[in-house]
């Protein structure tokens, strides 16, 4: 007998493990481990979206005639323990599961096969774009990656919004100049807002699960109740499609702007399907580019999605599995401060990072600008150690897992992996913010203010941070401009700045 093992994050009738078997004489095996959600204090909201998720998905696997052996959570404490019974109860001799996304499990894999007497076989990754091995071949020996040459190579070969002639589509590879609208120019645009994503009311399997969560992980972050994602494929392509025809057309001008009222605005919220195998990666961006090709979405729109997916997201697990789990602990910044502890509450005087901490803590979602411009540029100024900003990441977020925050976090948001796969550091002052955003209206601090009680933290932590790289950027062709402002100031005006992020470090951390 052979078993099909699928994970949590490898939930779709395409996994390649299920291809060539054949439903009469193959099991396929779900496991809910109790250690797998405990080894983090995941958000409650994110473990109620990868149970409920297998659970719909064992149906389907019955529907489409295979025969499953679903071990809940009160079966299975650890995988091992769940494999050895399954392995005893239907005499499995062959066991093949699609590669693993951590390298943790990856690892794992080996041993636990041989603790119960199974041939093991790895199938590779189907769920992505690009393979782990292209991405290497790729990758070669070079001593630092960009995002764009991945993109622009891998759409491409794609097709993706591509003419005939192997041009990009409107004549450029790059929209991003115009995907940056402020919070005053969605205001003179009449503060354009789309209509409600469909309500997903959860079913009985969906609340059976949000009881389960609260009652067995009491002490994780977040609320269960409330909870909202789709949770099976049919679900999924229906947010899927309520995004393409409502909100993508706006999605680019505005991607990139931060509300306190509306923190989704005309963000797809599709990262947590995607993620589990319930939406793919490439059905995504082609529905997309059609609406662009009958006129129902512009090309800055579509473009900035596909570059989302085609280009950071294929980019991002590429240098997961590329740099190995040494990429984990970079330092190159030597960032040595704890994690703040309100980082856990919310409970900080500085009204951005309030709204977007108090979000992600009851919801377990963001946006991207809000991950990096706020929070991740906090953490990046401050020089809040990374490997504690990574496991809160991980932590926080429902479209989490390993491969997603590892270059998102180490290298993009902190820079510690020393420019390997960002030019320059994504680091900003209170400028930034208020620009992007309405939070400095609500907030005591003022981001024009470089000294006193009301300067804004951002501004006086960015220069700081500055200060303290100073040797490392001034040959930074996209840095030495800055470097070179700071230290062609006074050094009454360069201590005073120094002198007051001193004290907001001390008051804050």
């Amino acid at each position: 007998m052979t078993t099909v093992w699928i994970l949590g994050d490898q939930l779709t009738l395409e996994n390649a493990a299920l291809a060539g078997c054949d439903p009469g004489n193959t099991r396929v095996l779900l496991i809910e481990s109790r250690a797998r959600a405990v080894h983090r204090r995941h958000h409650r909201r994110k473990l109620v979206l990868v149970y409920a998720a297998m659970r719909h998905f064992a149906a389907d696997l019955q529907e489409a005639g295979w025969t499953v052996d679903y071990q809940r959570l009160d079966q299975t404490p650890v995988f091992g323990d769940a494999l050895r019974r399954h392995v005893r109860a239907f005499r499995t001799e062959r066991l093949r599961i699609l590669e693993p996304s951590d390298f943790a499990t990856r690892h794992a894999l080996p041993q636990w096969a041989r603790d119960v007497g199974v041939v093991l076989d790895v199938v590779p990754n189907n769920l992505f774009l690009v393979g782990r091995d292209e991405f290497r071949d790729w990758a070669g020996a070079s001593r630092r990656l960009r995002m764009e040459h991945h993109y622009r190579r891998v759409r491409s070969r794609l097709g993706v919004l591509m003419e005939s002639d192997g041009s990009p589509a409107g004549g450029t590879w790059n929209l991003d100049s115009e995907n940056r609208r402020t919070v005053s120019e969605w205001r003179r645009d009449g503060c354009p807002r789309p209509p409600a994503a469909p309500p997903m009311t959860p079913d009985p399997v969906t609340r059976e699960v949000i009881e389960m969560v609260d009652r067995e992980f009491p002490d994780h972050p977040g609320r269960a109740e409330g909870f909202d994602l789709p949770v099976d494929r049919a679900a999924s392509l229906r947010w899927l499609d309520h995004f393409l025809d409502h909100r993508l057309p706006k999605f680019g001008p505005y991607e990139d702007l931060m509300l306190s009222e509306d923190p989704v605005l005309f963000h797809s919220r599709l990262t947590p399907m995607l993620n589990l195998g319930l939406l793919r990666p490439l059905e995504c961006v082609q529905a997309a580019e059609r609406r662009y090709r009958e006129g129902r979405a512009p090309l800055a729109s579509v473009e900035g999605f596909v570059r989302q997916i085609v280009g950071w997201r294929e980019f991002i697990h590429g240098v997961y599995w590329l740099r190995g789990p040494d990429y984990l602990a970079s330092n190159a910044l030597d960032a040595r401060r704890p994690l703040p502890r309100w980082f856990w509450t919310g409970d900080t005087p500085m009204n951005c990072l309030a709204q977007c901490l108090r979000q992600v803590l009851d919801t377990g979602y963001n946006h991207h600008i809000q991950r990096l411009m706020v929070l991740g540029n906090f953490l990046l100024l401050a020089g809040v150690r990374p490997d504690e900003a990574l496991d809160w990441f991980n932590e926080l977020y429902v479209d989490a897992h390993d491969w997603v925050m590892a270059a998102n976090v180490v290298g993009m948001a902190l820079h510690a992996d020393g420019g390997f796969m960002a030019t320059k550091p994504y680091a900003a002052g209170g400028a930034y913010i208020a620009r992007m955003s309405d939070y400095c209206r609500g907030c005591r601090f003022r981001p024009t203010e470089r000294s006193g009680p009301g300067a804004c933290p951002f501004t006086l932590l960015y220069w700081d941070f500055i200060a303290r790289h100073a040797a490392r950027f001034a040959s930074n062709p996209r840095m030495a401009a800055i470097v070179r402002s700071w230290t062609h100031r006074s050094e009454s005006d360069r201590r005073s700045v120094l002198d007051g992020a001193a004290r907001v470090l001390e008051t804050l951390l």
